[in-house]
Parts: structure tokens; C-alpha cells; sequence
């Protein structure tokens, strides 16, 4: 990492209500984007925690779009998940759905949907699918994202790492096959970050630590830094 890093800590509350106890764990890193000079770059666990950046972002009073890349919708409610997976459910959280304790907690406003943008989304569970269709998100493959399909003005871009092809990206917890190489990865970033003002990047993944290469994690996380010229 560089020398500059800034590592951010917090501790999650005890009350067992999940979302509320996460507030304590997101509230350092959403204060930390705030107060940093110039493109944010956030590296994470998971994705989740991007809703501390996306409200950070509106607290610096940016009204910044959403471009999601991720091999998974992200987009469950406590109604429709199955696993009850936290990380399921942050981009449905973005625009609005679902219980709102930590979103609001953080003074996060929910983000019109058409400002959202999931690219990829290929591992999607039937709920989820038919939540998409029924939203104004736009759908669109990591091939397909030129500027004629973004929003305009500037953008949050969250890519979590599983988006890329698990043969490339050993490691994940939740790998999803059939992905883009990292190649088509960075060359989206690419075109997102040369063609609208970036206002935070936000790099999550899930990983198996004793499965990960880090080799390909690295050329991973470099390339899309390079991409977004943020290297």
C-alpha cells in the first residue's frame, strides 16, 4: 500500500440489532472520506461499507451517480434475502429499500435509482432478478459501459473484485464463473473515470485468506487503480 494509507478502524455495537451495530464500524471510515484532500480511494472488506463512502461523498456536497461493478446484484431486502448475508443487500440499500438504521444513521440520502448503475450482476437470485426489473437501476455489461449509457455529472465508482473471472482472482469467497476478464474490468473503469468526474473509488472484496493469490490480487488492484488514474 502506499505510504500515505490511511488505515481506518471501528468496532460494531452489541445490541444485535445488525444494523445498528454497524453504524460504530462505518462512522470513522465515512468521517475519514470526508475530511481527505481530493479522490478518496477506499479499500474494503466488503461492500457494505460503501455506504459510508456514498454518504461521505454527499456530505462533502457532491451530487454524485452510482456505478456499481459486481459480479452480484447486492440488491436484497431483510424481506427477500435467503442467507441472510449483510453484504447482499448495500445497493439496494443505496436507492432507498429495506431498513434504512444504518443508511440514515450515517446521513445518507437514498440515491435516485436511474443514478445507479450495476455493471455485470451475472450471479442473481430470483428475488433479486425481479427486483431489478421492477427498479429504474440500470443493467448494463462491463463491455457495453460507454459514456453514452452513464449519468452525467460526477460519479461514485464501487467495484468489487468478484466481478472479475474467478480463473484470474483466486480466492473469493464468493466466486461467480463466467465473469469478464480484468482486462474488460479496467477498460470500463477506463471509460467511466476518463469521461465523468470521479468523486470516490471504492475497491471491496470478500476473500478466503488462505486461498488468495497475491500475485493476482495485486495486478487485480493495480489495474484498476491505473484505470481510474488513480495509481
Amino acid at each position: 500500500l502506499p505510504s500515505d494509507t490511511i488505515e481506518v478502524t471501528g468496532e460494531p455495537g452489541s445490541t444485535g440489532q445488525p444494523w445498528i451495530d454497524l453504524v460504530s464500524l462505518y462512522t470513522p471510515l465515512r468521517d475519514a472520506v470526508v475530511n481527505t484532500d481530493g479522490v478518496p480511494v477506499v479499500l474494503t472488506g466488503d461492500c457494505v461499507a460503501s455506504l459510508a463512502v456514498v454518504a461521505a461523498i454527499q456530505q462533502r456536497g457532491i451530487a454524485a451517480a452510482l456505478v456499481w461493478f459486481d459480479a452480484h446484484g447486492d440488491f436484497h431486502t431483510e424481506a427477500t434475502t435467503t442467507s441472510g448475508y449483510l453484504g447482499g443487500l448495500p445497493l439496494a440499500k443505496a436507492v432507498g429499500r429495506g431498513d434504512l438504521s444504518l443508511p440514515s444513521a450515517l446521513g445518507m440520502a437514498a440515491l435516485p435509482e436511474d443514478w445507479v448503475i450495476l455493471s455485470d450482476g451475472r450471479d442473481l437470485d430470483p428475488a433479486e432478478r425481479a427486483a431489478l426489473a421492477g427498479s429504474r437501476v440500470w443493467r448494463v455489461a462491463v463491455d457495453q459501459l460507454d459514456p453514452s449509457v452513464l449519468p452525467d455529472g460526477p460519479v461514485i465508482i464501487h467495484v468489487d473484485l468478484d466481478v472479475i473471472d474467478p480463473a484470474q482472482l483466486r480466492g473469493l469467497r464468493f466466486p461467480a464463473p463466467g465473469g469478464p476478464p480484468l482486462t474488460a474490468v479496467a477498460e470500463a473503469v477506463h471509460a467511466v473515470a476518463t469521461t465523468r468526474p470521479v468523486a470516490a473509488l471504492d475497491l471491496a472484496a470478500t476473500w478466503l485468506p488462505d486461498a488468495a493469490d497475491l500475485a493476482q490480487t495485486n495486478a487485480a488492484l493495480n489495474a484498476v487503480l491505473a484505470a481510474a488514474a488513480l495509481a
